[in-house]
């Protein structure tokens, strides 16, 4: 089928009282099984690609792009290509060529004035290209390598006020939120703030989403959703599906060398963990 529209999924989401579940894709082998684990559970999904994956396909945005797209029209369910974390202005200007209906931009880890700034400006091109966009305010932490920030350190959280103020201020259509998530996280112990969500689902009138959820235990993930949030984004629970199949493959065949045998268990057990957390997120 064609190619959805991350907006028009979140927004009937969010009209649902339900999350779309949106995963981070770096390989072929991603995209194959975010697409499969959809499938079997009949589940529209966006597919994401950051700014840090096209760094790792040596800049190159448009080869994983066109694999997504032709693997999406190819899905039996609603497939969105939606491009995240994009600081650069040169990635953000590649994406209505390249198949995304949506981006993320990313300016949190700018002084609030700079980010509101840089962020308007790109609201107003992406709209104008037809695209929606997601902004985040209360840095989250964890990507490129840095720690997450502890859950109660200034700036950790987003204050529903200045986050009511800067959707309005901004024009974005949908804000990612930091209640206590963090990038990057291999161990699901991360404790949300639900009073605060509660908070900020009633100070804006835009779909939130939650941005660290592989470090999220599942009751949480649930909570967070009857709470508001709209959009999940996933992405490190990918690879330790992915990574862990493949060294317990190679353990017990170390004379394995057709990459085939081993990338496609690391695929099937992403299928499995995508279907597994959509299930999550449905309640």
């Amino acid at each position: 089928m064609p190619l959805a529209a991350t907006g028009d999924l979140v927004t009937a989401a969010a009209g649902a009282r339900t999350a779309v579940a949106a995963f981070n894709v770096i390989t072929l082998e991603h995209v194959e099984a975010v697409i499969a684990g959809a499938e079997s559970v009949d589940a529209p999904i966006v597919l994401q690609v950051s700014e840090n994956a096209v760094k790792f396909r040596y800049g190159r945005l448009l080869p994983l792009a066109r694999a997504a797209t032709a693997a999406a029209e190819r899905a039996a369910v609603p497939v969105a290509l939606h491009l995240d974390h994009v600081q650069s202005d040169d990635l953000l200007r590649q994406a209505p060529g390249a198949g995304f209906s949506s981006v993320m931009y990313d300016a949190a880890r700018l002084p609030y004035e700079e980010n509101l700034a840089a962020t308007r400006a790109a609201a107003d091109w992406a709209h104008a290209q037809g695209l929606w966009i997601e902004a985040e305010l209360g840095e989250i932490g964890g990507k490129n390598g840095e720690p997450p920030l502890d859950a109660h350190a200034p700036g950790a959280r987003t204050d529903p006020a200045e986050a009511r103020a800067f959707v309005a201020d901004s024009g974005v259509d949908a804000l990612a939120v930091a209640i206590g998530s963090a990038h990057a996280m291999t161990t699901r112990t991360a404790t949300l703030d639900h009073d605060l969500l509660k908070r900020l689902t009633g100070a804006l009138g835009v779909p939130l989403v939650l941005h660290g959820s592989s470090g999220v235990p599942d009751d949480e993930l649930t909570a967070a959703v009857a709470g508001g949030i709209a959009k999940v984004n996933v992405g490190t629970a990918l690879n330790i599906a992915m990574t862990g199949a493949i060294r317990e493959f190679l353990a017990a065949h170390p004379e394995a060398v057709d990459s085939r045998k081993y990338l496609s268990v690391g695929r099937e057990a992403m299928a499995r963990a995508v279907a597994r957390l959509i299930g999550v997120l449905r309640g």
